[in-house]
């Protein structure tokens, strides 16, 4: 289990941003032999093989053909954004002749007061002009991360606030505004960017650029029971996600090398889905109330053969597990937690309710989920707000609008969501590795339908 979380570990450290958790992804499903395929070319799919797209650059869809027929699709989805400051176009602002600090915004629903006193640096992608051998020029994109402590934001002294500890209202534009120099001139930061990049200043065209924490990763507790990182919420998810559907496809290839596939029966699409922008609403191309999952879902239903009316059967016998991190009981703040449904780290995973419909956990949606983590040995807890209490929501009751089918809203229990360190539990990771596999290598359709 350690090995796992320092696995984990390694995959957020290389996902400082969507962008990047989206190219980390990408990198581990071309190991494993997938096949990029784009929306803009038509599509020829074969039985057996794994394929990938992406969206936007930070959002991906992963799924196998299966050997012989299959009856639906069996997704699972979570995000690759997390709460943070984007930074603002020219973004430097000099104080006094002095100091240089950069000019940013909110971006999600975030703990502000953990962001102070801690280096921080910057990651995202740009778009840059490039000509091409035969003289044409193109705009292309291009990753970056200044690997290096590059920002802080300084807490105000208490001699200046003797209040501060008894409440204070953050201010996201004189509060939160990072400081990168002093006794300098304005123009360093894109300098630093395209140095970072390794491009020229003057063919940055236009950047979507993230503060992120430079601290680094814990596994900590009396027995080494937790896992303290940023953005857990929701990179937990998506790498046990992964992890999960990359390991069944190794036994269905296992099953069908000794079965032959002549003899395999009829089986279902595994979908692994990592959507983005789900911290600000999923309202885009590339967020779960987007028509990416639905397009992808589609057009494989076409290129294998099927037209609309499959395409609804298949639908009607699809499942999708929304994976999102959940509330765990916080030791110092109990009374915050439904009085009987308490989810603890280390304790399981979380099926997450909501009368109001929030999370699209239902009865049948919730017993299939049951039933498949019982068949894998893994614990399950249950998630309720307090009632007189309003929770957020998450992908899958968004992603219904588009791609309607029973859905089960998940998560891994922990603490400190939306702080720019959080944590979880060691344990937790493995027991979603372990029922995703099984998901992925069940018939959902044969258990209800």
């Amino acid at each position: 289990m350690k090995k796992t979380a320092e696995e984990l570990i390694q995959f957020i450290k290389e996902s400082p941003d969507a962008f990047h958790a989206a190219a980390a992804v990408t990198a581990r499903l071309k190991e494993e032999g997938y096949e990029e395929l784009t929306e803009r070319k038509s599509w020829k799919l074969e039985s057996g093989k794994g394929y990938y797209v992406t969206r936007n650059d930070s959002a991906v869809i992963a799924f196998r053909i299966p050997e012989g027929e299959f009856s639906g699709y069996q997704v699972m989805a979570s995000h690759s954004d997390s709460p943070s400051f984007k930074i603002k176009e020219n973004p430097e602002m000099v104080v006094d002749n002095h100091y240089v600090k950069l000019n940013v915004e909110k971006y999600g629903g975030m703990l502000m007061a953990p962001w102070f006193d801690r280096p921080l640096s910057v990651a995202g992608r740009i778009m840059v002009k490039e000509t091409t051998a035969d003289g044409k020029k193109k705009i292309v994109s291009r990753l970056v991360n200044v690997d290096r402590d590059l920002l802080m934001i300084p807490s105000l002294a208490i001699h200046m606030n003797r209040e501060v500890n008894e409440g204070y209202r953050y201010n996201a534009q004189k509060d939160m505004l990072p400081l990168m120099a002093c006794g300098c001139e304005k123009g360093q930061f894109k300098a630093i960017v395209a140095q970072a990049a390794g491009v020229k200043e003057e063919d940055i065209l236009a950047q979507d650029l993230f503060l992120y924490s430079r601290s680094q990763a814990s596994i900590w507790g009396a027995q080494d029971e937790f896992v303290s990182c940023g953005r857990l919420d929701d990179l937990q998810c998506a790498f046990a996600g992964l992890k999960g559907f990359l390991e069944a496809g190794h036994c269905e290839m296992e099953e069908v090398s000794q079965a032959g596939a002549e003899e395999k029966k009829a089986s279902t699409v595994p979908v692994y889905c990592m959507l983005d922008n789900e911290e600000v609403g999923s309202g885009t191309k590339q967020g779960a109330a987007s028509t990416f999952l639905k397009d992808i879902l589609t057009r494989i239903n076409l290129a294998t053969g099927g037209n609309e009316e499959t395409y609804l059967q298949m639908l009607a016998g699809s499942f999708m597990v929304s994976a999102d991190n959940a509330h765990a009981l916080h030791p110092n703040y109990a009374d915050k937690t439904d009085p009987t449904n308490r989810p603890y780290v280390n304790e399981g995973i979380v099926i997450k309710h909501s009368a109001n419909q929030k999370y699209t956990t239902d009865a049948v949606s919730a017993a299939v989920y049951r039933t498949i983590c019982e068949a894998a040995g893994v614990p399950v807890q249950d998630f309720f707000n307090r009632s007189d209490m309003l929770g957020g929501s998450t992908l899958g009751n968004i992603a219904n609008t588009q791609t309607p089918m029973n859905t089960v809203d998940i998560g891994l229990p922990q603490l400190a969501m939306h702080s720019v360190y959080e944590t979880a539990g060691v344990k937790d990771t493995c027991y979603l590795i372990r029922a995703t596999r099984l998901f992925y290598l069940s018939n959902v359709a044969e258990l209800l339908f």
